[in-house]
């Protein structure tokens, strides 16, 4: 039985980056992952393929052209499911290969196979041709991230009802689509597949969208859909959905009102990928979805010795978050200094057109009673947004009447998840309007927008005393 100081379960952004991280504090490293190579979901099915399928999406269809040439403006006519998949399996590579090369270059050994807890110190792992190998350490961190919900009722076939991560093996591009679910994922495709030009229907069973996004920008991002011809069903919870052949999908929503389409995408939540690893028999627990509940700084969980980050431990779940959170468990669980995550982190939703937020929102702001005011910049507004050709897209800052200081940022718009790491930094260094003000952008760019809501807010906020 060979024996590691630290064994990461998982190899997607939490995984990777814990296990590099303890390979620099000059441990023996194990990372197990259980997928033919290394990258976990944020690699293979989630983040980087969903990303590039929108970056494809954007190119091919001449979408960000439109403004200036017309709605009929297109770079390739025939766009086929093959060529959406041509430029992800590239990238796709790519990644693989730079994530081999740091586990190479870091001396991380890697293991192909299912792992199991046999006790609270060994783990059994299995491999694709049924061999165990059995590993032992002091110190775990468990980083198998999550897979898509799917309910019984839902008559999933692979080709006409698919969950998210099947649609990136679709194999024609359908005419019409019905996406279940309005959170972070149904919304992403549902946007990349309107900017197709296909028609889509978006179902949601609560009254509203992303609820943890200021709502004057949901606001905003909605009209966006609606003027593209989205229909949104929202408020309607789905009772029955039936595949009446090649094509031929139809949703039955409470209330008696029906959805048709070609192909219906299934994105109402996720679940941790936690049922294979035998938690039981090193005495961990999860939640109904099958996350590990763990100490937000440590990131330890009720067992010492064992940790866990990333999408299986639940909100946020960003790749972002999940790469410092694998950093502070591999820290924390060897004993070695670790930093507490930032108090403010930017939120990204790589839908068409991009939202981008970090910071408190208006909604926020006043649940806590802090007298505030608010700055609003129209990307259109730049001479940078109005080369582009933009039509749409929204920066809102929120600032202290009291202390001046910057309390949130958000974007939606073109470039909205590059721009926001400017309020970011504001943000997180206590800055205030001032800095907005007084400094100096580059001209002709969208960033300018900052000093536009900036001004937008001073105009209306009293005088400071100097």
């Amino acid at each position: 039985m060979e024996q590691f100081d630290f064994i990461v379960i998982g190899s997607g952004p939490a995984g990777r980056r814990a296990a590099i991280q303890a390979a620099k504090f000059n441990r023996r490293v194990l990372v197990v992952e259980k997928g033919r190579r290394v990258g976990g979901v944020s690699v293979h099915t989630g983040t980087i393929p969903s990303k590039t399928l929108r970056e494809t999406v954007l190119n091919l269809t001449g979408w960000r052209e439109r403004g200036f040439y017309g709605r009929s403006y297109r770079v390739k006519n025939d766009i086929s499911a093959g060529d959406l998949r041509a430029r992800l399996h590239i990238t796709l590579n790519h990644e693989i290969e730079v994530l081999e090369n740091q586990f190479a270059r870091n001396r991380v050994t890697t293991v192909r196979g299912e792992a199991h807890f046999i006790d609270p110190h060994i783990i059994e792992v299995t491999g694709e041709s049924g061999e165990t190998q059995h590993y032992k350490s002091e110190r775990f961190l468990i980083s198998v991230g999550t897979k898509p919900f799917r309910p019984d009722y839902v008559p999933f076939d692979g080709r006409y009802v698919l969950d998210s991560d099947e649609i990136l093996e679709i194999q024609e591009l359908p005419r019409s689509i019905a996406v279940i679910g309005a959170g972070v994922i149904g919304v992403e495709y549902a946007s990349i597949f309107s900017a197709l030009d296909c028609h889509v229907t978006l179902v949601e069973p609560r009254d509203s969208m992303l609820d943890f996004i200021d709502s004057e920008l949901v606001a905003d991002f909605t009209a966006q859909l609606r003027n593209r011809g989205v229909a949104l069903r929202f408020g309607s919870k789905v009772e029955k959905i039936t595949r009446h052949g090649p094509g031929n999908c139809e949703i039955q929503l409470a209330g008696g009102r029906r959805v048709r389409s070609e192909v219906i995408l299934f994105a109402a939540g996720r679940m941790g990928a936690t049922p294979s690893l035998n938690l039981s028999a090193c005495g961990l627990e999860v939640d109904h979805r099958g996350r590990i509940k763990v100490d937000p700084h440590t990131l330890q969980t009720s067992v010492p010795h064992i940790y866990a980050a990333g999408d299986v431990i639940g909100f946020p779940s960003l790749a972002s978050t999940s790469m410092e959170q694998g950093r502070i468990a591999a820290c924390q669980a060897l004993g070695e200094r670790a930093y507490d995550p930032p108090e403010y982190f930017p939120y990204g939703i790589y839908a068409v057109p991009e939202i981008s937020t970090v910071g408190m929102t208006e909604e926020e702001v006043q649940q806590r009673g802090i007298p505030y005011e608010c700055g609003v910049a129209r990307l259109r507004e730049t001479s940078r947004g109005h080369i582009m050709g933009l039509e749409n897209g929204m920066l809102k800052l929120i600032f202290s009447l009291k202390t001046r200081r910057l309390l949130g940022c958000h974007i939606v718009g073109e470039g909205a998840t590059e721009l926001v790491h400017i309020g970011q930094a504001v943000l997180n260094l206590k800055g205030t309007l001032e800095y907005f003000v007084e400094n100096t952008f580059n001209y002709p760019t969208l960033a300018e927008a900052y000093k536009i809501a900036a001004l937008d807010a001073w105009n209306r906020m009293p005088v400071p005393d100097r």
